[in-house]
């Protein structure tokens, strides 16, 4: 498990004085203000932030899924006791994804996480016919939570390189998606070891994001 300390995650950034001019060429003092280089090509290029929160039952690939998506490669990873927490940019939207360990004891914790999430991405191991309907129960309760009534939902069907995988079809009837009338949600069939599927689930979070009008 990597043990991420998220005040370290953000570099501090150089600052630019503006110093603006009134009309008689005079600087005063207080026409001063400090932005920093980060923020000015945000407002340049509209950059956007948001919260993801990254759950499922043990063993389903969550963390494999984060630092594939932070680093591009696989890491070897033990169970997560806790959490992981990693910025990943994509399409001009910053994503801050909080990977929460899955052991039945620690769920209760999760929802320790919802404030001011916007998206959850629900991992499944596709290959895991005898829990599933564990994980729908997990997933369901999850959603009842007030603090996640406006969060997005993606569902990744992870190991779907593995023969007796559960295809996304499958996965939708297990997990009971259809019933989802009041939430946006996305199922992506996924494969977490080669990255498959896994910008196309980043590619509807960040399209759902815009429509939304999440800042």
């Amino acid at each position: 498990m990597l043990l991420i300390d998220p005040t370290l995650t953000c570099a501090t950034a150089t600052t630019i004085q503006l110093h603006l001019f009134s009309r008689n060429k005079v600087r005063p003092n207080t026409a001063i203000m400090g932005m920093t280089v980060s923020k000015l090509f945000d407002k340049l290029w509209g950059k956007k932030e948001m919260r993801i929160l990254m759950v499922g039952l043990d063993a389903a690939g969550k963390t494999t899924i984060l630092y594939k998506l932070k680093l591009g490669e696989i890491v070897t990873t033990i169970p997560t006791i806790g959490f992981n927490v990693e910025t990943v940019e994509y399409k001009n939207i910053q994503f801050t994804v909080w990977d929460v360990g899955g052991q039945d004891k620690i769920r209760p914790l999760w929802r320790h996480y919802f404030q001011n999430t916007q998206g959850i991405i629900f991992v499944v191991d596709s290959n895991d016919r005898e829990r599933v309907v564990e994980a729908r129960e997990e997933l369901q309760r999850m959603l009842n939570e007030d603090e996640l009534r406006d969060a997005l939902l993606l569902v990744f069907a992870n190991k779907q390189d593995l023969p007796n995988a559960m295809n996304a079809a499958e996965i939708t009837d297990k997990l009971g998606l259809h019933s989802l009338r009041q939430r946006a949600w996305y199922i992506q069939s996924t494969c977490a070891t080669s990255g498959d599927g896994l910008y196309e689930g980043l590619e509807w979070l960040s399209n759902s994001l815009r429509k939304a009008g999440h800042n």
